[in-house]
């Protein structure tokens, strides 16, 4: 027996995802998620699960619910993506607009690893878990980081992989220095504010100053992170050489201030 069709419906938004319009919907109805989840007898509690996957049968009986074409349901959802683009697409809510936020959206475009500003409102998308810091964040970082996530954007569209390459080893980089581990794609969607802007802002630098010479010259590095710098780049010995060759030169060119320092 289908159940019947909710009292009140709404429209989807363009970008919304699955998720946040069923959240909407509900909203509408007086009733939370899992409630209008159970009424329409999708065997789920959470609307987050449907993002990425919604089969014929649960896009039937929402959209019967819902008063709305299948296909509306279904376009709601992640469509098919390159291993590069789902790898920096959020399984989790990781970020949100704090404006938008409170009409209860949940754009798709969020979930991007490189979305910065929301593309409703402009304004800047913030981590969903933790309590904001912002002033202990510079607006230089934030400006860099901007233009990483450009980049990155840029990165994840082309065709070839170099370009992606290229940013996610600046986003090791960066890694190394803040001593931060795991996999750079993960980084770079991080829930920490402060790890996830350093990274993109690491993107955005790569471009005018080498990595291996930014490396060794950095004040923050220290002896782990230094250990952590050649292990990210072990797989590409020409610019492990170099970052050899300039540590190599700066110990000669530091020890005998060293040795007079300590007398």
């Amino acid at each position: 027996m289908k159940p019947h069709p909710l009292p009140k419906t709404v429209a989807p938004l363009p970008d919304e995802l699955l998720s946040g319009w069923l959240s909407r919907l509900a909203a509408a109805n007086y009733c939370d998620d899992a409630e209008l989840l159970a009424h329409i007898k999708i065997d789920t509690a959470h609307g987050i699960a449907l993002d990425f996957n919604v089969d014929a049968a649960a896009a039937e009986k929402i959209a019967n619910a819902a008063r709305v074409d299948p296909d509306v349901v279904r376009s709601l959802t992640f469509p098919a993506m390159t291993p590069r683009e789902a790898s920096l697409t959020a399984q989790m809510p990781f970020q949100h607009c704090v404006q938008c936020s409170r009409e209860g959206l949940s754009l798709r475009h969020w979930r991007r690893a490189w979305a910065f500003d929301c593309q409703v409102c402009g304004t800047r998308l913030v981590q969903t878990l933790g309590k904001p810091r912002e002033e202990q964040i510079s607006g230089k970082l934030i400006f860099r980081a901007r233009r990483g996530a450009g980049m990155l954007e840029c990165a994840a569209a082309s065709r070839g992989p170099k370009q992606l390459r290229r940013a996610m080893r600046a986003v090791t980089f960066a890694m190394s220095l803040k001593t931060f581990r795991g996999d750079p794609s993960f980084a770079v969607q991080n829930p920490r504010s402060e790890v996830r802007l350093f990274c993109l802002a690491a993107i955005a630098a790569a471009r005018s100053h080498p990595l291996a010479k930014a490396a060794i010259v950095s004040k923050s590095i220290d002896d782990y992170a230094r250990v952590a710098l050649l292990r990210a780049f072990e797989k590409e010995p020409r610019l492990l050489a170099a970052v050899d060759h300039i540590a190599q030169r700066r110990a000669k060119s530091a020890g005998p201030m060293t040795a007079s320092s300590h007398n």
